[in-house]
């Protein structure tokens, strides 16, 4: 079976990682002759490790990158052979096999690898010393020094470069201290692709690291496109709904299937999560439907479950600013500008002087590691539907529509989406 991992996007949020989980369980309900993975590939804040713990369910695994690794091309073999036992017991494996390593052990613990070098080399030295092939030695008295092995986890380019710089005709796999298998030459032949399913992004400096050496097979999203370039066609699903959870909600729906209670709760989180519990502006009608059916399926009140949610979230004041600013911080480039913007949700806005600073400082750091030319944070305070918007110094901030209520901080009453709200006031102001 092939695997295919489905993975959202950098500073992952609910709405990535939940329909991650969910159209990971789709398609292994559908699809049975491929294993599709959930994963993330950024540390969850705390705020959602407290969500899916209320929910009881355990979030997708974290992959740091895609590079191809050793554990994608490793050898394994049902021939092992004591240390102890005479060189003669393998000619059976030889004859049978033709391996180019065998495995050694020395009881349980891994010994090393015998190699046909190994063999050749005693078998030369016995013709040269003696004329024939003389008594018969153990196989640990003819194996020569080993070499350092890999890991599984190892770059597969690495590993390559470590076996080409060696004599040896193969190395030892080990994972956590525990012989794995090994790898030859042939094993690095031709680098593998890992196939991978993009959820709620579908740009290349949004994906996971080492995505340009992956298969691309399929793309689910709800924003723009500004999709990677792939070798082949693909499926690709980008609807302007609310939320990537709605699109993968739809598809259980056309495919006949139910949700089970965890897919189902992973769904609502990721549209309620990003739509606001559906007040944001980029909520649609269909976004509502999907969300009110999951709501029937668990059984729970759709307003009370997205306060909930939303009451699991750390103040501002409690979070670490820099952490906080890039935990959903995107960049757009105007008129040849860089412009940042981020954005954090909480339930008040009243505590504001106790970070203002501290989160101002923070965003002026996040400004010059960036190269931005602008840096804004917008604060939603989703309980009574207004945000505040943090900036660093720039010209265009004096043609924002909003009301400077202290410095470098503007109140927008009424303002939830960055994307359909704040963006387009951002590249007006730009313009002016």
């Amino acid at each position: 079976m092939e695997k295919i991992y489905i993975i959202g996007h950098r500073n992952p949020d609910f709405d990535s990682v939940c329909s991650a989980y969910a159209y990971a369980e789709l398609k292994n309900r559908i699809d049975l002759s491929n294993k599709y993975i959930a994963a993330r590939c950024g540390h969850l804040p705390e705020s959602m490790k407290k969500v899916f713990a209320k929910l009881g369910i355990k979030p997708p695994v974290y992959m740091r990158d895609i590079y191809p690794k050793v554990r994608d091309i490793y050898l394994t073999s049902g021939v092992r052979i004591d240390a102890d036992a005479p060189l003669n017991s393998v000619a059976s494996s030889y004859k049978a096999t033709n391996p180019s390593v065998i495995p050694v052990f020395e009881g349980d613990r891994f010994y090393g690898l015998l190699s046909v070098d190994d063999i050749t080399s005693w078998a030369m030295e016995e013709i040269m010393k003696k004329g024939k092939i003389g008594d018969i030695p153990k196989v640990r008295d003819i194996m020569r020094a080993e070499e350092e092995p890999v890991e599984v986890s190892d770059l597969f380019e690495d590993a390559k470069r470590r076996l080409s710089s060696s004599r040896k005709r193969g190395l030892a796999v080990m994972e956590n201290g525990v012989f794995a298998g090994f790898v030859t030459r042939r094993c690095f032949l031709k680098a593998p692709k890992n196939n991978i399913i993009l959820m709620d992004h579908n740009e290349a400096k949004q994906s996971i690291s080492g995505i340009e050496t992956a298969n691309i097979v399929e793309i689910i999203d709800h924003h723009r496109l500004d999709a990677i370039k792939t070798e082949l066609p693909i499926f690709i699903d980008a609807e302007p709904l609310g939320s990537t959870c709605t699109i993968v909600y739809r598809k259980y729906v056309l495919e006949g299937i139910t949700p089970d209670l965890d897919a189902a709760k992973m769904l609502l989180a990721g549209i309620v999560s990003d739509t606001l519990i559906l007040r944001s502006p980029t909520t649609t009608p269909v976004d509502v439907e999907s969300a009110n059916e999951l709501a029937k399926i668990i059984g729970v009140d759709l307003h009370e479950f997205g306060l909930s949610m939303f009451s699991c979230m750390e103040g501002l004041k409690n979070r670490v600013p820099k952490e906080a600013v890039e935990s959903d911080f995107k960049v757009y480039r105007e008129k040849n500008l860089k412009i940042g913007i981020g954005q954090c949700e909480c339930t008040t806005l009243e505590d504001m002087e106790d970070y203002r600073q501290e989160y101002l400082d923070a965003l002026d750091e996040i400004r010059k590691k960036h190269e931005l030319d602008w840096a804004v944070l917008m604060i939603t305070d989703v309980i009574r539907e207004n945000s505040l918007l943090f900036t660093t110094d720039f010209r265009a901030g004096n043609h924002l529509p909003y009301s400077l209520i202290t410095e470098r901080v503007f109140d927008m009453p009424g303002v939830m989406s960055r994307k359909k709200q704040l963006l387009p006031e951002i590249l007006h102001a730009v313009e002016e």
